[in-house]
């Protein structure tokens, strides 16, 4: 399956892409087979973005063999597809850390190396960031290159649009290289794809969109055949102003089964590097995950409630929306990578008396924070937002990690969050959200698999704002929210303290807050999103309220950004993992 010789391989004498120049042109597709085997061998152990990084590895090698990089720059949307890049600019060596605690950054990241201009980790954000960076080498008088390498899915958003309408009306020297696949993590949707798909098949009878924003349009390229790909390269780079270079790759190419089943292999855990075929995790009998808990109640809901509408912002299969996409497809909607309008599609349905659960990512609905204050709270519009991956997310860390939330909402009036504590809070929050809810709510829950295997229970109202104590004990209060209560169960399980879910982070069990300040000296929160802003500062700002002067402790993250790793070993360094929390409370 994989190129194999026993010739020297010329991955191993590259470490800085002035070595792949160093190539003749009829090398490199050796180069690009070993570059494909390498990857593969590291991914197969240790888990990564695999099929964007296939796809684009003769695209990698031809543009670090055609521009001088690192003075040229290189910005890679997203980044999934970076894993070449970062292997060809000196990181070889280390590649097997990719997304190890401690290790590389599964995506390009500044201060990591001087090939990686521009951080990335969220979609959209490249012909932005390239066209700046054109802009000031004009204004300080430098010749140099400015290369966005963005996919069908990533510049179909909002942002990437504005950055192509820009840089149609200057003479800035940018590069827009469109990597279409036709997929990101799930097959791309909308319009632009219909667009894209006509002229790969040569049957466009409209003006071209991209000439129309005055670039100079060059394709549709083969994005696997290095030589025309090199050709094409060199042409443009003699060329001013704006361009743009439409490419088209297989994701995952290389390996058939990444290629056949390109949602899996997106990113599909451990793989056999030989066979290409999964390593069964045997979890058949492991509890759901909480993304599943909430496609699977959604249904069950939408079922019964004809109102009921699903919203996702290109993340059907991740946020699990895809169960209601199945079930009731014409009232369920991926908007693609658009964010703001996935928020305010929401908001125009709940005029009309629809019902949407608008499934959201923690870390993405950072780009609709207008919409979210505009468009729904100040309306008081009762759209039910599920914000997947809250806290701590593991590998893919500081672009990813959702634990800003409940500062960044809690600020809002009229709108509800809460953090459900495990599966079968989560359906009774959802059950509750769309009987007749008259305020906008954020339900927030972690990413991975929960405690409960019996989660399919019978729907239970839950009243909006209260919390309930969970363990009786003396001195000493613990006030949780979310699924972070299960490791202060584990904390204090031989401790005699009293540990309470308050559940909600707005608004807060007044009337049991009230209770657990008249009868403990000592409070302690924990949560997991930032200490500042979040649930403990609103218990910080209730006693100041109120005037209490008991001792109040919050834990939670630190204020810095937290890095790559696994979700256990983050919670270890930030002291929130059962041990510590244990070894902080003995202490008090």
């Amino acid at each position: 399956m994989y190129f194999c010789s026993v010739q020297k391989k010329l991955i191993d004498h590259i470490i800085h892409p002035k070595d792949v120049r160093a190539l003749q042109v009829e090398e490199l597709p050796r180069l690009a087979q070993e570059l494909r085997h390498f990857i593969i061998e590291i991914v197969a152990s240790k888990e990564g973005h695999l099929g964007a990084s296939l796809g684009v590895v003769e695209l990698t090698i031809a543009l670090h063999y055609v521009f001088q990089t690192p003075e040229d720059v290189l910005i890679w949307d997203v980044g999934h597809q970076a894993y070449g890049h970062k292997i060809l600019t000196g990181r070889k060596a280390e590649f097997h850390t990719n997304r190890q605690y401690g290790g590389l950054s599964g995506f390009p990241k500044r201060d990591e190396s001087p090939f990686d201009i521009f951080g990335t980790g969220h979609a959209s954000t490249s012909i932005s960031a390239a066209l700046g960076m054109a802009i000031a080498s004009q204004l300080k008088e430098v010749q140099k290159h400015h290369i966005a390498i963005i996919g069908d899915a990533s510049i179909a958003g909002g942002m990437a649009f504005e950055g192509l309408n820009h840089a149609g009306v200057t003479n800035a020297n940018l590069l827009v290289i469109l990597n279409d696949n036709a997929i990101g993590i799930d097959p791309s949707v909308g319009a632009l794809k219909q667009y894209l798909t006509n002229v790969k098949k040569g049957n466009q009878k409209e003006d071209n969109i991209f000439e129309a924003l005055n670039f100079e349009y060059s394709g549709p390229v083969d994005g696997h055949d290095i030589e025309a790909l090199i050709l094409e390269l060199k042409r443009l780079k003699k060329i001013e102003g704006p361009k743009f270079l439409h490419v088209i790759t297989t994701k995952g190419k290389g390996l058939k089964q990444a290629e056949d089943n390109q949602v899996v292999y997106h990113a599909p855990g451990k793989f056999n590097a030989q066979t290409g075929d999964l390593i069964s995790s045997n979890k058949e009998n492991s509890p759901p995950k909480f993304q599943d808990v909430f496609g699977k109640t959604l249904v069950e809901l939408a079922t019964k409630n004809k109102n009921i509408v699903g919203i996702t912002p290109a993340m059907p299969t991740g946020s699990s929306l895809k169960f209601m996409m199945e079930a009731f497809p014409k009232r369920a909607f991926d908007v693609g990578i658009a964010e703001q309008h996935a928020v305010t599609l929401a908001a125009g349905m709940a005029t009309q008396g629809l019902i949407p659960f608008c499934a959201i990512y923690s870390t993405f609905l950072q780009r609709a924070y207008d919409q979210v204050i505009h468009d729904v709270a100040l309306q008081n519009l009762p759209v039910v937002f599920c914000l997947d991956r809250a806290g701590l997310v593991g590998q893919d860390g500081a672009t990813h990690h959702g634990v800003f939330d409940m500062a960044y909402l809690r600020c809002i009036p009229n709108l509800i969050i809460v953090a459900p504590r495990n599966e079968q809070e989560l359906r009774n929050i959802m059950y509750s959200a769309q009987q007749g809810l008259k305020h906008p709510i954020a339900i927030r829950y972690p990413r991975g698999r929960g405690l409960v295997t019996n989660w399919k229970s019978k729907f239970e109202s839950i009243a909006i704002g209260k919390g309930e104590q969970l363990k009786a004990g003396q001195k000493i209060a613990i006030l949780s929210v979310g699924a972070i209560a299960n490791n202060v169960q584990n904390a204090i399980e031989s401790l005699s303290v009293s540990h309470y879910d308050m559940r909600f982070i707005k608004p807060l069990d007044k009337a049991l807050l009230k209770d657990i300040f008249k009868t403990y000296d000592t409070i302690v929160t924990v949560e997991n999103g930032t200490k500042h802003g979040g649930f403990g500062s609103a218990v910080l700002e209730f006693a100041a309220q109120h005037n209490y002067k008991n001792t109040i402790y919050i834990k939670g993250i630190p204020d810095e950004f937290i890095e790559h790793g696994s979700t256990e070993e983050l919670q270890k360094e930030v002291e929130l993992d059962a041990d510590s929390l244990k070894t902080f409370i003995l202490s008090l």
